[in-house]
């Protein structure tokens, strides 16, 4: 990976971690003045994304560390755990929620300071659209899962705060039980995207193979080359941000060492071409070679 994207990862841990402090501030002054369930709610979310920022940030760094000769193939992973990290956090808080929420059904609280909790939220909802759009660039450069992970609940948090806005209204022209009913909403989504986290995370730390797309354009590229006889045995995973590709390219049967190996290199480029952050593998193999069949689906 580039210093500059390496760069661009650290800085998205640092914003991430300062919007959550901001906002953990203003909603504790907020929550206090009007002692609104939803408000207390994305309080808690708040608290929550702080630590998940801290577990972020650390992983990140650890991540961006080069390979070691006890880490061959570097420290990428660290960013899988982080997300299992922060999915472990959003589903706590989501569960605390929920019980919260019961309760103020059960036993409806009025609600006061109505203009200040809906200034606070207005607040954390222009904060965290400043984060988004800076992390959904960090993406588009890096890739990162730490950082999808991270952006994931931050975008829930957009849709919480416009909800809790809405809650806050309703319940100062109705029924003060809109509110707990909205705050058991948002924990629903907020399982939802912990979920969604833990998902993605698990898929890395399994070694997924990449999707079919990547998986067809690499066949391709490997394929298309006018001195290739075919390909088999693909095996692609993630580990961070960086891919890992291996394949068998089958070659005529005459070519000399030199000649495989330059064939090879070129399919290698080409590949590295489409795929910059990643580290390919290529075996040889003679065309006319009858090598078992691979006991996994192509």
């Amino acid at each position: 990976m580039s210093s500059h994207n390496a760069k661009l990862m650290r800085w998205a841990t640092y914003a991430s971690m300062s919007v959550a402090i901001i906002l953990i501030l203003t909603k504790v002054v907020a929550w206090i003045m009007t002692g609104s369930v939803s408000l207390m709610a994305t309080l808690i979310d708040s608290c929550l994304d702080a630590l998940a920022s801290l577990v972020n940030l650390i992983a990140v760094r650890h991540a961006l560390a080069p390979a070691d000769k006890q880490h061959r193939f570097g420290h990428g992973k660290a960013e899988a755990l982080a997300g299992l990290g922060q999915a472990t956090f959003i589903t706590g808080s989501a569960l605390f929620l929920v019980l919260e929420s019961i309760s103020h059904l059960w036993n409806p609280q009025p609600i006061s300071a109505m203009n200040i909790g809906i200034g606070v939220m207005i607040i954390s909802i222009l904060a965290t659209l400043g984060l988004l759009m800076f992390q959904k660039h960090v993406i588009s450069k890096t890739g990162s899962t730490a950082i999808k992970a991270d952006h994931l609940h931050y975008k829930t948090d957009l849709l919480v705060n416009g909800s809790v806005i809405v809650a806050l209204l309703l319940a100062s022209y109705g029924w003060p039980g809109f509110d707990p009913v909205f705050a058991l909403g948002i924990a629903a989504y907020i399982l939802y995207s912990a979920w969604e986290i833990a998902r993605e995370s698990l898929d890395l730390l399994m070694d997924r193979e990449l999707p079919a797309e990547d998986r067809a354009k690499i066949k391709a590229l490997a394929r298309n080359h006018p001195q290739t006889r075919g390909m088999h045995d693909l095996r692609t995973r993630k580990s961070g941000t960086t891919m890992f590709i291996q394949l068998h390219l089958e070659l005529d049967d005459q070519l000399t060492l030199l000649q495989a190996h330059a064939i090879a290199d070129d399919v290698e480029d080409r590949i590295r071409a489409e795929y910059p952050d990643a580290e390919v593998i290529i075996h040889e193999d003679p065309a006319g070679l009858n090598e078992p069949m691979p006991t996994f689906v192509e």
